[in-house]
């Protein structure tokens, strides 16, 4: 498929204009970003797993009722879409305290909170998506009431279903984040998911030995991301395992890399 025109590039991935009008190709880079961009380099290969691990997930979503943007993976890094009119917030779901949550309030990382919690963010890198309430996203008319009961059910959904497909291949599904747009016809919209689900945007942790296996290793300088990623692609089946047990599992190379 030739290329067309490019519409948008962010911080991992690239649209560029669809075959048919309504659709988007969605093109997956290696380019790996921490802290709002403060933070940058290159995972190896990351595209090519995180398109094919995006397109196992939301085609399994999708077989269970979870509306989504994904139409099909047309080659190794590029996936075809229908085009949604963005809603400006990351809805973040956590299972177990890692990240910003620990900080901000103290809680010991890998704590179990005690139920699942969905956060808002709103989606603007100048001002470093700061966590918002409801009542912002009602009040600034990001999106409306039933648009955010249904935002809110997906993503319990999406977290059930989720918990389930990690757990059997021995990985903790810690949080991640979910992006969400609008799809007209006519005067009505409804809401369905978008974006990607990958190591990128969920941290995944070995059930077993704890080991990180997501974009922390990037965030946090433990080295062995490329391993970590393909890791996850291989235990979902994406991947041949030609090459024995992966050293994700132990990943001691890189615990002498840094002197531990």
């Amino acid at each position: 498929m030739s290329r067309r025109r490019q519409i948008y590039e962010g911080k991992a991935k690239i649209l560029y204009e669809g075959p048919e009008p309504g659709t988007l190709i969605q093109y997956f880079k290696d380019d790996a970003t921490a802290f709002n961009a403060q933070k940058k380099g290159t995972i190896q290969g990351k595209g090519v797993i995180n398109n094919r691990i995006s397109e196992y997930v939301f085609t399994r979503l999708n077989h269970i009722g979870v509306p989504n943007h994904f139409i099909r993976r047309l080659n190794m890094r590029e996936q075809l879409v229908r085009q949604v009119e963005i809603i400006p917030i990351e809805v973040v779901v956590r299972n177990v305290a890692a990240g910003s949550i620990s900080k901000r309030l103290g809680i010991p990382e890998g704590d179990m909170l005690p139920h699942t919690l969905i956060e808002y963010y709103y989606k603007d890198d100048a001002l470093g998506d700061p966590m918002i309430a409801e009542e912002h996203i009602r009040c600034f008319g990001w999106a409306g009431h039933d648009e955010m009961q249904d935002i809110a059910d997906m993503a319990i959904r999406v977290n059930d279903f989720m918990c389930g497909m990690f757990a059997a291949i021995d990985i903790r599904l810690i949080d991640f984040k979910l992006e969400f747009g609008r799809i007209w016809d006519g005067d009505f919209s409804r809401v369905i998911l978008a974006d990607e689900i990958s190591p990128d945007g969920c941290r995944l942790w070995d059930m077993h030995t704890g080991e990180k296996l997501d974009k922390d290793r990037f965030r946090r300088d433990l080295g062995g991301e490329e391993e970590a990623y393909q890791e996850v692609a291989r235990r979902l089946g994406l991947l041949q395992d030609d090459n024995g047990p992966s050293e994700v599992f132990d990943l001691s190379k890189h615990r002498k890399l840094r002197g531990k």
